[in-house]
């Protein structure tokens, strides 16, 4: 592995490693290795070419996987707040955090408590569908059921309806049941 060199990375960019190899002539590539991103690069490169290629490798595969989230449950609750302030007459939540005992939800909302639990298998979906699902359980504090005013509540985030086709098909690909 190789010293660390200072480049300009992306804000929310996750832990990068740098590999170099003598036998690497002309390609350099970036991947997924254990949630984080290992670069290759060709032992030549250095400088300012270096730091532009890293840069530039990362930026592209977190392009490509845009939903990667390392909110902790206290960025997680304070996203809940600003979308209530912003979509539902802001409504308090009482705690929101994540939780892997999930196997059939999103979220759930324990309305008469004010709690509020997204699957950590929502760690992986872009940012929009995370803030649709909060825009789900927090409306569940108001309505705590599936009613019509629920959904007229819920249905204030202008994408709850693409968000719910995008988790659809993301269950599928996890290989949950349809419900």
């Amino acid at each position: 592995m190789d010293a660390a060199v200072p480049f300009q990375l992306p804000a929310d960019a996750p832990e990068v490693e740098v590999r170099t190899s003598q036998r690497r002539r002309k390609t350099s590539e970036a991947q997924w290795v254990n949630g984080r991103i290992v670069v290759s690069l060709p032992a030549h490169l250095h400088g300012k070419e270096r730091e532009e290629t890293i840069a530039w490798l990362v930026q592209r595969l977190m392009d490509k996987r845009p939903g990667i989230c390392s909110l902790g449950d206290e960025e997680l609750m304070a996203r809940a707040r600003e979308l209530s302030a912003r979509y539902l007459d802001d409504v308090r939540p009482r705690s929101v955090r994540w939780v892997a005992n999930q196997t059939a939800r999103w979220g759930s909302c324990s309305w008469y408590s004010g709690e509020i639990r997204i699957s950590h298998r929502l760690r992986d979906v872009p940012e929009w569908v995370l803030d649709s699902v909060l825009v789900h359980e927090l409306a569940h504090l108001r309505y705590p059921n599936h009613s019509p005013a629920f959904h007229a509540l819920a249905d204030a985030y202008p994408r709850h309806h693409e968000a719910g086709l995008f988790l659809a098909g993301y269950g599928l690909g996890l290989g949950l049941r349809p419900t």
